[in-house]
């Protein structure tokens, strides 16, 4: 759009944790519009985190979240043309952009995984989210080692 910004869609809180985060990562991971099926995957997939992980006091839902937050990048490089080389730029993440590429890590890297169901597979990446490893906690500190690394182009931000 040109002119004007697009509205921002008000996403309902989920029906059991009465959570609108739950709900925006349900969508980012469902496929073909089978809402129901994406439900009863990351249900399942907290079931599990629950039943692995007895002797922590925390719920599975405060569990993921903290596996979220683990994950969430706080600075990305852009690339930025100027002249005729470009550049990596480091960049702050917007707080929404921070969310979306937090859900979609952790979904990306628990599709990849080796394991039976979705449920099993979203499960195990969550409890490596929530100690500090796996695939998706790699892909944050590669993107924040680049950020580092190109720190000296910083004033070319736009």
């Amino acid at each position: 759009m040109r002119k004007s910004k697009p509205k921002k869609r008000i996403v309902l809180p989920d029906p059991k944790f009465n959570d609108v985060l739950v709900t925006r990562f349900v969508n980012d991971m469902m496929q073909h519009g089978k809402k129901t099926v994406a439900y009863q995957i990351f249900y399942d997939a907290l079931d599990i985190v629950d039943s692995r992980m007895k002797n922590d006091e925390l719920s599975s839902l405060d569990i993921w979240k903290k596996a979220l937050e683990n994950i969430t990048p706080a600075v990305e490089v852009k690339s930025r043309r100027v002249g005729g080389a470009t550049f990596q730029v480091p960049m702050e993440i917007r707080p929404e952009r921070k969310v979306a590429v937090s859900i979609k890590n952790l979904i990306l890297f628990a599709r990849k995984r080796s394991g039976k169901s979705m449920a099993d597979k979203l499960a195990a990446e969550i409890q490596a989210a929530y100690n500090n490893e796996g695939g998706a906690f790699k892909r944050k500190e590669d993107t924040h080692r680049m950020a580092e690394a190109n720190r000296a182009f910083a004033h070319f931000r736009f």
